[in-house]
């Protein structure tokens, strides 16, 4: 057994401390919503995705930044910006803003395989496996990709994203349901260390996962899956600083292939006590029209609880995602490159690789 010790720090926090925390709330003032405004006004009738840095200047608003940047690196690593305008601009004004303020606080990163920049996450309905990704699973039933459940308004398990920080704004919110959950990973870490420090272990081996539904072409479980997968430790450390990147489903995903080693009984019973530990220590975040929900991957869980919509009284949730690489990010470890390309800190790095069509 490997001599671990705990975690410390602002991002080590349970769910029933910080939930009444003031900590990770921001609010932009009047004259913030001026500037966001003004910047607006200058780019109108541009295609948001063409929209540079440069065209959307945003200087007031520095110091906000840097303290968003800095809380969710060093502090405790999550973020609600309260105030953002949504109710009085179309969508496409909205994500013309939304994609302006982004480009000032990080680097926006492709979400998919083919070029896609901001993600609407609402339920598309049931062919949503069809058009991104379905398979059968061992028992015959139906396998949605990632992809495809974040699009339904289904829940969604704890699991980060591919990006330094991910950031939804939130446009409408649902009738019933959809509501956030965070857990602290370095809090997960600290809580199995002292139940089962032996468990702690299997979560730093490898668990291999497949690109299905993200990178890969061929299906889960098919002869391609071996090409299309990779094998990546659950938990990771270098120069002090954690990193967890988790998401069952692309376990599970490559574990209905033949030619993929098949998880131990230890790693197994690793991820069932660090789904029931992230339940243990998580709390709900709600998000209102005008919240930006802003989350680093690293050192945090999100998932969220099925939702009803009922779009006749404008409650059809609907939120707008970015996927950040922020100027001020930690080193990963050895071996991160399959999945970052760059491990170093303060690099331009992740999203989903771009294939030439």
């Amino acid at each position: 057994m490997t001599n671990r010790t705990p975690l410390s720090g602002p991002s080590v926090w349970q769910g029933k401390d910080i939930k009444d925390s003031r900590r990770w709330i921001r609010q932009l003032s009047p004259a913030h919503v001026a500037e966001l405004e003004r910047a607006l006004a200058a780019v109108k009738g541009k295609p948001w995705q063409e929209i540079e840095r440069a065209d959307f200047p945003l200087s007031p608003l520095d110091g906000l930044l840097a303290d968003i940047r800095d809380e969710l690196e060093n502090g405790c690593g999550i973020m609600k910006l309260r105030g953002f305008p949504v109710a009085s601009h179309s969508e496409d004004d909205l994500r013309r803003m939304y994609w302006g303020f982004g480009t000032h606080l990080g680097t926006p990163v492709f979400q998919n395989r083919s070029g896609e920049l901001m993600r609407a996450i609402r339920d598309e309905g049931a062919h949503v496996g069809r058009t991104y990704g379905q398979t059968r699973d061992a028992k015959g039933g139906t396998f949605l990709s990632s992809y495809a459940r974040t699009l339904t308004n289904g829940g969604l398990r704890f699991h980060t994203d591919r990006t330094d920080v991910v950031g939804l704004l939130c446009v409408r919110q649902a009738m019933k349901g959809g509501v956030s959950t965070l857990a602290s990973t370095p809090a997960i870490h600290n809580a199995i260390l002292a139940r089962r420090p032996d468990l702690l272990d299997a979560l730093f081996t490898d668990y291999w996962r497949s690109r299905f539904g993200e990178e890969g072409t061929g299906k889960a479980g098919s002869s391609t899956t071996r090409a299309t997968a990779y094998p990546l430790p659950i938990f990771g450390v270098r120069d002090g600083k954690f990193t967890s990147h988790y998401s069952l489903t692309f376990i599970e995903a490559a574990q209905l292939a033949d030619d993929i080693p098949k998880l131990t009984p230890a790693q197994k019973e690793a991820i069932d006590v660090l789904m029931a530990t992230a339940q243990e220590l998580c709390f709900e975040m709600t998000l209102e029209p005008g919240d930006l929900q802003l989350i680093n991957s690293h050192v945090t869980y999100h998932g969220r609880t099925p939702f009803e919509d009922d779009a006749s009284s404008g409650h059809d949730r609907l939120l707008f995602r970015l996927w950040l690489s922020m100027p001020n990010n930690r080193a990963l470890p050895e071996g991160h490159e399959v999945l970052w390309r760059n491990i170093e800190a303060g690099r331009v790095r992740g999203g989903i690789a771009q294939v030439a069509i």
